[in-house]
């Protein structure tokens, strides 16, 4: 039983930090203010110190930049907005409301006829108006909302991690091409981790379990990548660090994994997505990982060669 102990508290630590983590943006300007504080009360001294003459002496401005909590809690409404708000709500309506009402409007209109009639036209009319729905609303509100997210992810990790820990380091030490590549790389593995939790899903027994433990693995590397990535680590370097602590990954991205496995659409569930991501990326950035060096599991072995098969041809 002592050799589960670490990974049943790795797994706690994980947990535990994804969802307290979230508290740390109320605390983030009471924090940021004692730092500017005491900040400010050493300029005061050391301008004391030269100008020790000068009966009247400047105070230093006090800077008027929104507090970092207020511009991360207004991309979040934005995302919230968007995605909740108007995504998600919008299908909610079509298929609760719209949808039964026109049927209902249909029924009424065809009650003096045959009943047959009614239900070989609602045959191929509700259909038809789910497709076109989907075709000249959810389609191009799903394309325009992946860039916006996108965006508003980015503005709430750069801010949070600005505030908690300095300037970003990015890719500030190495050329922009190999950033681009390091990009590019880590998109497309991602993409190819994400179809082969799909593809575990198939097996028998525990194939939902294995899923699971895949959707919690990619989430938590979809919430760290924005702070490692400003810390400069290499994709390499971040999934090895994924692979070697795995029983915290697995415990942080569990919330977020079972939230979007709630919804039985698949676009409900990027809604869902997209609300609560930005909350994992706070809580990522404030994190400190419990470190259990167990054993290393190769989960993203196959997905690493694949990559690295497509990026050398081309």
């Amino acid at each position: 039983m002592s050799e589960f102990k670490p990974l049943i508290l790795g797994i706690a630590n994980g947990l535990k930090d994804s969802i307290l983590g979230m508290a740390s943006l109320f605390r983030l300007d009471s924090t940021l203010e004692k730092i500017e504080e005491d900040k400010r009360k050493k300029m005061e001294d050391f301008q004391s110190q030269r100008q020790p003459y000068r009966g009247i002496r400047e105070r230093p401005r006090k800077e008027t930049t929104n507090p970092p909590s207020k511009q991360i809690v207004k991309s979040m409404i934005q995302c919230t907005l968007l995605n909740g708000g108007i995504f998600w709500m919008s299908i909610f309506l079509f298929e609760n409301y719209i949808i039964p009402t026109l049927q209902f409007l249909t029924e009424a209109i065809f009650m003096s006829g045959d009943s047959t009639q009614h239900s070989s036209i609602w045959f191929w009319m509700g259909p038809a108006l789910s497709c076109v729905f989907g075709a000249l609303w959810v389609l191009p509100l799903f394309w325009l909302s992946k860039p916006l997210n996108s965006l508003w992810f980015q503005e709430i990790a750069d801010t949070a991690y600005r505030k908690r820990r300095g300037r970003p380091l990015g890719f500030t030490n190495i050329a922009r091409g190999e950033s681009i590549a390091d990009f590019s790389f880590s998109i497309l593995l991602q993409a190819f981790f994400l179809m082969q939790g799909l593809l575990v899903s198939f097996l028998p027994i525990f194939g939902s379990v294995a899923s699971l433990v895949h959707m919690c693995l990619l989430y938590s590397l979809y919430v760290f990548e924005y702070k490692w990535i400003n810390m400069d680590w290499s994709a390499p370097k971040r999934l090895a660090y994924i692979e070697s602590n795995w029983p915290y990954f697995i415990g942080f991205g569990l919330p977020l994994a079972v939230l979007t496995s709630l919804p039985s659409s698949f676009v409900v569930s990027g809604c869902v997505f997209a609300i609560f991501f930005p909350l994992f990326i706070i809580s990522g950035n404030e994190s400190n990982v419990v470190e259990t060096n167990q054993f290393p599991i190769r989960i993203f072995a196959v997905v690493v060669w694949l990559t690295n098969k497509i990026f050398h041809r081309s």
